[in-house]
């Protein structure tokens, strides 16, 4: 069982930049890792994700914005957003999952954590 506790969340405003942070209770090794969000109203969507070797996959929507990174020493997975755009606005989930055939549906959730852009 692996718990993932999201941090850094906030406010700000349309440009500007926030890192998210993800800590793990166990070891993320061997997991593939990522993000989801879920704005109001709309349904969770898949953000990215980094692969043990640190092959990352980003949906367009942020890519060339966003950044992730792990530190598997630390059991932490980073999340960079830059140039934010208030349909940013969403609460973002970590995730973990042990295969990325079914990272769609990953084996584990963080509570997640509030992201508003002010325009």
């Amino acid at each position: 069982q692996v718990q993932l506790v999201e941090s850094g969340g906030g406010l700000v405003q349309a440009g500007g930049s926030l890192r998210l942070s993800c800590a793990a209770s166990g070891s993320i090794s061997s997991y593939f890792m990522g993000w989801f969000r879920q704005a109001p109203g709309k349904e969770r969507v898949f953000v990215t994700s980094i692969a043990w070797n640190s092959r990352t996959n980003y949906a367009s929507s942020v890519k060339g914005r966003f950044t992730i990174s792990r530190d598997d020493a630390r059991n932490t997975v980073y999340l960079q957003m830059n140039d934010m755009k208030p349909e940013d606005t969403a609460v973002y989930y970590c995730v973990a999952s042990r295969n990325i055939a079914t990272f769609m549906v990953p084996d584990y959730w963080g509570q997640g954590t509030q992201v508003a852009v002010s325009s």
